[in-house]
């Protein structure tokens, strides 16, 4: 099997670091319009070689790791491949996707998204194993091709990662409060630190729970304008129910009834009775 992944940032380069590893998979080429990340996915090993986009259309399966708004363009310039072949998007948002895909070729594209991450992104932030032990989830397969969801599920299989379907809908909802909110909030408290304190204060005071919680905020700003456009409903839906816990949190320490804090935080302790 011969595979393109179009993107060689993060989810693209180390998605490429496990594909090579694989047996029944010969060739892994990258295309990307950055000449920086072109030379960086070489230098590093990343891929066999850099094509051009309309190169990839040669390869049995095209992995497309790229913002969720390239991807819909990039579906679009992909209607003249060959029945035979499989499109898989890695997009953290999927009803607009696949919404956007051509008809003529709806039964090669396989919707896809890689619970997994870091917040670093480019061809240096590749990492192996990034996908090992992670789970994926893949949207509305039935309008996938019987043979295009097979190769998808045999190559997250073989990527060791826990498999979960289920519709597009669904997907964006659950995704807008487990990952888009979060980075929503991450980069509302780094921009509210940086309004309040001069540099010198956060590197002297910032200690693990600040550092925790804003990592996040080292995200793409790219990337990220994309997802949040995209799924911009569920994620306003999401602020808001967030919204309304803060406030109630604000509340209780405001009128000094420090028995509904304590309340109100092992509530939250519970989260981590299902995470653990």
């Amino acid at each position: 099997m011969k595979i393109a992944i179009v993107g060689l940032g993060l989810m693209g380069g180390s998605l490429a670091i496990s594909l090579k590893k694989l047996d029944f998979i010969s060739t892994v080429v990258g295309s990307d319009h950055n000449k920086i990340h072109q030379q960086e996915a070489m230098t590093l090993g990343l891929v066999d070689k850099i094509v051009e986009f309309e190169d990839v259309k040669n390869y049995d399966v095209i992995f497309l790791a790229i913002p969720v708004d390239g991807i819909i363009a990039a579906l679009e310039n992909l209607r003249d491949i060959k029945k035979s072949t499989t499109i898989i998007d890695l997009g953290s948002t999927k009803t607009k996707i696949i919404d956007s895909v051509p008809q003529s070729i709806r039964e090669n594209f396989v919707a896809a998204h890689p619970m997994t991450g870091t917040e670093n992104f480019g061809p240096t932030a590749a990492v192996e194993n990034l996908y090992t032990d992670k789970a994926v989830v893949i949207c509305d397969l039935e309008h996938s091709g019987e043979a295009q969801a097979d190769i998808a599920k045999k190559i997250f299989s073989a990527l060791e990662m826990k498999k979960y379907f289920m519709s597009a809908k669904s997907h964006d909802r659950h995704a807008a409060f487990i990952s888009h909110m979060p980075h929503a909030i991450s980069y509302s408290l780094a921009n509210t630190v940086m309004n309040q304190e001069n540099k010198h204060n956060i590197l002297a005071l910032a200690a693990g729970g600040f550092r925790s919680m804003s990592r996040l905020a080292k995200s793409s700003a790219n990337m990220w304008e994309d997802i949040f456009r995209q799924n911009r409903e569920n994620l306003l839906e999401a602020i808001t129910l967030f919204e309304n816990e803060l406030s109630i949190l604000k509340e209780h320490i405001k009128n000094e009834e420090w028995e509904e804090v304590h309340k109100n935080i092992e509530a939250g302790n519970r989260l981590h009775d299902i995470l653990d």
